[in-house]
């Protein structure tokens, strides 16, 4: 899943050639789910790293061989039980290029059907919460929202008429 490597470097004005720890990750994912009626499907999550509970879209890693958009499928599937008839891509961020090398695609998924109950893995506790899309700047102005890159998945579909979606704040 994770992994560290040592990677070393040496400053191109000259100097001692340093070392550096990079972190090994696979690509993630996050998608925005919007359903017919102009809502998205959030997850509130429980997180480790804050011990607090956050507001998401879902999101995830690509497994082995898994290309973003299977993975971004998978997860919609997965973390909402809903299968969307088209998800489109709103683009790529690099989480944390300090220290790792991997990517995380942002999508938008729209035509959902729900096919079946959430499946979170056994160390996750989350439920599903309805928002209307155009209320979703004010939930990140007012710090609701503060996971990074689902704000950063936001900006990303902000003003994409191939999404079916103009603006997130209409």
């Amino acid at each position: 899943m994770f992994g560290v490597s040592r990677v070393r470097f040496q400053p191109g004005g000259g100097g001692d050639e340093r070392s550096f720890y990079r972190i090994d990750a696979p690509h993630w994912i996050n998608v925005i789910p919007v359903d017919d009626r102009g809502d998205v499907l959030f997850v509130r999550q429980y997180r480790f790293g804050i011990e607090d509970f956050t507001i998401e879209i879902p999101g995830g890693m690509c497994d082995c061989g898994e290309s973003p958009a299977t993975a971004a499928a998978r997860e919609l599937r997965e973390e909402t039980g809903h299968e969307a008839g088209r998800i489109v891509e709103l683009g790529w961020v690099h989480p944390n290029p300090a220290l790792q090398g991997n990517r995380c695609y942002s999508y938008v998924a729209r035509d959902l059907v729900r096919v079946g109950d959430p499946e979170p893995d056994a160390d996750e506790e989350f439920e599903l919460v309805k928002v209307p899309l155009r209320d979703v700047p004010g939930l990140i102005a007012d710090g609701s929202i503060t996971h990074a890159l689902v704000v950063t998945a936001f900006r990303l579909l902000d003003g994409r008429p191939d999404a079916g979606i103009t603006r997130t704040g209409s």
